[in-house]
């Protein structure tokens, strides 16, 4: 596995693939890489002739008095289990190289309208930040495919429509939510959580079952649904963002003529915010 940290060696890399016309597949990362993570690259080598994976915590995603100093960073074992995966390419930049300007005076990227919805009113700033990064890294690694886990729902809707916009020639590739067996979706910052927070952690994706439950035995209130679930939250000592039943495609609000849906929560839980989703779909009466 090739460890690059340069924007130089990356391109020169990846043109080297491309006289030989092998395919490449994209999986962005911040680290603190977890089974999510490295099922991503499994799916990246059935997609692609050669994997490249950037490990980069992003400062433009991050809020003021959000976790970017916290954020766990674990450089030595991301990459020891990438090597376990047969990754071809390890792309680990500073901040100065990939914003040799400073952050103060880069250009950003920003996706309107789905940016200002649900984690979008929470994070001032967040997405622009991860449309940026994203469009960045999709000019210098030029991949085939790009793949990005479910958990992420409205970044990956975002990311779609950027590449659509900017007309980007890459497929994006959703891949479903990993799990822990008690249905808590891995991600990096569950290491916020104590051992018997962890545990609790599950409740939130029960809810969000729950709610699907209620939807496809044909009720049709949402706003009674998105409430229950919250009031469930909060008794468990959850201090939920969100809680909300929305159309699939956009993210618009759900009403009774919609038959994709996507139910989408973000809690937090002592210091982790957690973010999860369920999608269903229902038959619409005739």
């Amino acid at each position: 596995m090739l460890i690059i940290d340069s924007v130089a060696a990356l391109r020169e890399t990846v043109r080297g693939w491309r006289l030989k016309e092998l395919s490449v597949a994209f999986v962005p990362t911040m680290g603190n890489l977890h089974e999510g993570h490295l099922h991503l690259v499994r799916e990246a080598k059935r997609l692609a002739d050669r994997v490249v994976v950037s490990v980069f915590v992003n400062p433009t995603q991050f809020s003021p008095g959000e976790d970017f100093d916290a954020y766990p960073r674990t450089p030595a074992a991301d990459a020891e289990k990438l090597r376990g995966v047969a990754t071809d390419l390890l792309f680990m930049p500073s901040a100065g190289e990939l914003y040799p300007a400073g952050l103060g005076a880069t250009t950003f990227v920003e996706v309107p309208v789905l940016s200002d919805e649900l984690c979008g009113r929470f994070r001032p700033g967040h997405f622009r930040g991860v449309a940026t990064i994203v469009c960045k890294l999709f000019n210098l690694v030029q991949p085939d495919v790009a793949l990005f886990g479910e958990k992420d729902y409205q970044q990956l809707l975002i990311i779609r429509r950027m590449a659509a916009d900017l007309d980007f020639p890459v497929r994006i590739h959703a891949v479903p939510t990993v799990r822990e067996a008690s249905g808590l979706a891995l991600s990096s910052r569950n290491t916020y959580l104590t051992t018997e927070q962890k545990e609790q952690a599950a409740l939130l994706y029960r809810c969000l079952c729950r709610a699907a439950e209620a939807i496809r035995r044909g009720e049709l209130d949402f706003e009674r649904i998105e409430r229950q679930q919250i009031e469930t939250l909060q008794a468990a000592g959850f201090r939920p963002d969100y809680f909300s039943v929305r159309r699939e495609t956009d993210l618009a609000p759900a009403g009774p003529e919609d038959s994709c849906l996507v139910i989408l929560a973000a809690a937090w839980l002592g210091k982790a915010r957690l973010i999860d989703n369920v999608r269903l779909t229902r038959e619409l009466s005739r």
